[in-house]
């Protein structure tokens, strides 16, 4: 093979690995199906059922195209060769090709006939259909309810998202959405791996697999990846509980760590008791649990001129003790963790500074 086939070679083959695994570079740059394509495919948040049966249909397209534009690509590159002579070999590759694409764009057809009824995720969906809804349309219709909410849980990236709502568990893949309802759902934790190294953080990650299953015998069982730090706030956003194999050890977090240490020590502090007539809010952190602690300066330092002490919160009960906990502790030196009990943060609302030991416990 001459120096431009190859080097063309080369070069598609990158570029289609990449297009194909959309790498963090390329997702930065755009280069994705969901950026490329996003007029066609419309707003996640408006009708997430839709817009990835339309994403998984559009990519399913272009995957299958790669071959044909890899066997286009090299006939321009040896057009300079006019002794270049295609080869048996090559010309089956022609015919596996465009079989492959014509076959994609059939099935593609296919799916979208009746209003996409014959599409997996549809089918997915009307594997899960129950009283009050009649059809997999209506099924779709509370899951993009449940997305829009502010409240749910969602990691990973855009084409290998999970995603927990309130009734939901979704494994958003390149083709597909693996789901199944939280009241079916059964989760195991069945392997756990080490990593001493991390792009996103310079200290050792655990990464623990899950094996999802459902008492419905028409929904298969899937896995789902999920880094350490991420799996507190997923084990709370479940409401069925997650089972561990007996080899499996699951490491706390030093996140963990500090927020078991700082709800000891806020339950420690003096109680505050609401005036008369106030009731209690939901936090605004989480929207999920009553406000439950209330800023008062208790430590002693509120008139010393020292500009770093603690300072007056006029602010009413607003947050429960783990969303301030997590704000306390997102606010200090990462690389020091040793510190951040006796160090001090600003009052997400009002600003005034604070310690651990005016944080009271509301009665």
């Amino acid at each position: 093979m001459d120096s431009p086939e190859l080097s063309f070679s080369l070069v598609y083959l990158v570029l289609s690995l990449c297009f194909v695994l959309t790498p963090n570079e390329f997702q930065s740059a755009g280069l994705t199906v969901q950026n490329l394509f996003s007029s066609l495919l419309g707003s996640e948040d408006l009708d997430f059922i839709r817009y990835h049966i339309r994403r998984s249909s559009v990519t399913v397209l272009l995957h299958s195209g790669l071959p044909l534009g890899y066997f286009v690509g090299m006939l321009m590159a040896a057009a300079e060769n006019h002794h270049y002579q295609v080869s048996d070999l090559w010309r089956m590759f022609q015919v596996v090709s465009i079989c492959l694409h014509i076959f994609c764009w059939v099935l593609v057809f296919y799916w979208s006939r009746h209003h996409w009824s014959n599409h997996p995720i549809s089918k997915a969906l009307q594997a899960h259909v129950h009283h009050p809804h009649t059809n997999w349309v209506s099924m779709a219709m509370a899951v993009n309810t449940e997305f829009r909410r502010v409240d749910k849980f969602a990691t990973g990236a855009p084409g290998a998202r999970i995603i927990v709502t309130d009734s939901w568990l979704l494994k958003v893949t390149t083709y597909h959405i693996h789901m199944v309802l939280q009241t079916d759902g059964h989760v195991t934790v069945t392997e756990s791996r080490q990593h001493h190294r991390s792009l996103d953080s310079p200290s050792p990650t655990q990464i623990l697999t899950l094996r999802v299953g459902s008492v419905n015998p028409a929904v298969r069982p899937f896995t789902i990846r999920l880094n350490l730090a991420e799996f507190s706030e997923f084990r709370e956003k479940l409401q069925s509980p997650i089972r561990a194999s007996p080899h499996v050890v699951i490491h706390q977090t030093i996140s963990d760590l500090f927020l078991d240490t700082f709800r000891a020590q806020v339950d420690l502090n003096q109680a505050y008791s609401l005036p008369s007539g106030q009731e209690v809010e939901p936090c605004i952190g989480c929207m999920q649990v009553p406000a439950n602690t209330k800023i008062i300066t208790l430590c002693h330092t509120a008139d010393s001129e020292d500009d770093l002490e603690c300072q007056q919160c006029l602010c009413r009960p607003m947050w429960c003790v783990m969303c301030l906990g997590r704000w306390f502790a997102s606010r200090q030196d990462q690389e020091r963790p040793e510190t951040w009990l006796s160090s001090k943060a600003r009052c997400p609302t009002c600003r005034a500074r604070f310690c651990i030991l005016d944080i009271c416990t509301v009665r």
